[in-house]
């Protein structure tokens, strides 16, 4: 089943949304109608959130190339845990989705796509940075094939 294309995005998914499902509890069970502790909690949520991206994106990027786990992978997996925290997410915390309004729905899209957005960036750079993704390793690769190889002398 782990080999299956679509586990990976669904498991990322998951997990994202499992982050969220934590943080609400957190907020119902815990800080019921304070609103500083639950803003807390709340950007507390999107920064593992982005944390967790950034963990994945750097695992990801050393195994396969950015075309075969950038949109495929993370793309739908982000797409779909931040679905399923803005339309799901609320009934854990005996809200609605759109209970506040769309400012507040559209606010919850965009400081997850932000912090999805930043999370995957510094995870790439990170791997970039310490020459840990793919390309950098397969131009190392090439570079010590290359050299291993003597050079060829011509007899005329």
């Amino acid at each position: 089943m782990r080999q299956q294309r679509w586990f990976a995005p669904a498991a990322l998914a998951v997990g994202l949304f499992a982050i969220n499902v934590v943080a609400r509890l957190v907020i119902r069970l815990g800080f019921d109608g304070d609103d500083s502790a639950e803003s807390r909690a709340t950007i507390i949520m999107f920064g593992v959130i982005g944390l967790t991206l950034a963990v994945w994106t750097f695992l990801a990027s050393q195994r396969k190339r950015p075309s075969d786990w950038l949109l495929p992978d993370l793309v739908f997996g982000a797409a779909g845990g931040m679905l399923l925290t803005v339309l799901v997410g609320p009934f854990i915390s005996g809200g609605q989705p759109f209970k506040g309004g769309a400012g507040d729905f559209f606010s919850q899209i965009w400081l997850y796509a932000g912090f999805a957005i930043v999370g995957t960036l510094l995870g790439y750079w990170l791997a970039v940075m310490l020459g840990r993704d793919y390309r950098s390793r397969s131009l190392k690769a090439y570079t010590e094939r290359r050299a291993a190889k003597p050079r060829r002398v011509v007899r005329r």
